[in-house]
């Protein structure tokens, strides 16, 4: 599903990630860990042009969305992203902040088929149809991480767990082929962040592929299926979480592992 090439990021003389190399194919479940300033956050915001790499391939489902012709926003549809600190719009309710993109999305396509010839308009679905069906999706989601009395709340309102599982499920609503997650929990309360992993623990079950760069050493253990030591701008180690765990290959891995475990 996506392909990294030699990639890399400069913040003005500062090299951050100095030459990434990986394939994630469908279903993977990867777990990003490393200390602090090794690169996870900047590496995971460039696989979806967050941030503009400075050089390198990123190939996803074909195409590489790190060539600057290419129209990032396609694709991104099919990127789902989940914040460390939510980033849900607090001046909308929570249903709102989940039929936001779906809504903009298809209307966007609406727009398109309207001005395509030939085409029988009276087959096209209205915006007021658009909106019923994202809405009824969005309180099918809620339902899900039993939400649904929060649907016509403020985002002021919530926990940070139930912030942090909207914001998991404004991801899902785009029907995304993967999901990046930013550190989910690390702005959590310890209480909050057992109902967060159990949402993606379902997810993982489920065959969505998912990349999260994580201090949960649990959860790397347990659910992912690889697992990316990273340090000073470069992927260290990658392998089977069991094997990682038990036997890392390299010092600096075992240093870290010795101070976190």
């Amino acid at each position: 599903m996506i392909d990294v090439i030699n990639l890399k990021k400069n913040f003005g003389n500062v090299e951050v990630l100095k030459g990434i190399n990986l394939t994630i194919n469908k279903g993977d479940i990867v777990a990003v860990i490393g200390p602090s300033g090794s690169g996870k956050s900047t590496f995971l915001r460039c696989l979806n042009c967050m941030e503009d790499p400075t050089a390198g391939q990123i190939i996803f489902n074909g195409v590489d969305i790190a060539d600057m012709s290419v129209d990032i926003n396609v694709h991104r549809r099919h990127i789902g992203m989940v914040f460390q600190h939510f980033n849900l719009f607090n001046n909308k309710t929570v249903i709102e902040n989940i039929m936001l993109a779906p809504v903009h999305v298809r209307c966007q396509e609406l727009k398109k088929a309207k001005r395509k010839k030939g085409v029988d308009k009276a087959t096209l679905p209205t915006k007021k149809q658009i909106k019923e069906e994202a809405r009824e999706q969005a309180m099918n989601l809620l339902k899900r991480i039993g939400l649904e009395d929060k649907a016509d709340v403020y985002p002021a309102t919530l926990s940070g767990g139930q912030k942090q599982r909207v914001a998991i499920v404004r991801a899902l609503a785009m029907n995304p082929d993967v999901i990046l997650f930013d550190e989910p929990t690390s702005a959590l309360d310890p209480e909050m962040v057992g109902e967060v992993l159990d949402l993606m623990r379902a997810l993982a079950e489920e065959g969505m592929t998912m990349i999260v760069v994580t201090h949960e050493m649990g959860f790397a253990r347990e659910v992912a299926n690889r697992i990316l030591f990273m340090d000073d701008g470069l992927i260290c180690e990658s392998g089977d979480p069991k094997e990682f765990f038990a036997n890392p290959k390299t010092d600096r891995a075992k240093e870290f592992l010795s101070k976190v475990l």
